[in-house]
């Protein structure tokens, strides 16, 4: 991107040149800025009256909103009835990722309820069958306001 006018060149926090005298951005400039930020994909969610950021799969974009309200809007949006059983699983993704710093992989979900539930109700397929949409590791992380998992895309 480039300044209006050009002086002294300085370099932004986001890369672009600006110009010391000018801090003006031409009109082309600022479409290609929300072009850009538009290309990351956020959207709303309206919860409890309050608009909350996600990105376009839903993981929340500040950790810190989260709410159970929240978690029902969410799993509103994706067709999906919340009932105890996904709530364990919700409250153990949370537990798990701020008691540990990482959040829980699969297997440690399925050791987890299947000792919890038994060995039916705790295996993979029944955890994936509860979260239709990407498992109890993506779908359960969005209800969770957990972010992405590290290398998902």
């Amino acid at each position: 991107m480039r300044p209006t006018t050009v002086a002294s060149a300085a370099t932004t926090s986001s890369g672009c040149h600006r110009s010391a005298d000018a801090r003006r951005w031409s009109s082309e400039d600022k479409v290609r800025r929300v072009s850009a930020k538009s290309w990351h994909g956020t959207r709303r969610l309206e919860v409890e009256g309050k608009a909350v950021e996600t990105d376009t799969e839903g993981y929340l974009l500040h950790v810190e909103q989260w709410s159970e309200a929240f978690a029902q809007a969410l799993a509103r949006q994706e067709g999906l009835e919340l009932t105890p059983a996904h709530w364990e699983v919700i409250h153990f993704l949370r537990d798990f990722y701020f008691e540990n710093g990482v959040q829980a992989q699969v297997r440690v979900m399925i050791r987890h309820f299947s000792a919890l539930w038994g060995p039916e109700r705790g295996s993979n397929h029944a955890l994936h069958e509860m979260f239709p949409r990407g498992g109890p590791q993506k779908q359960g992380n969005r209800l969770a306001g957990l972010l992405r998992t590290k290398g998902e895309h």
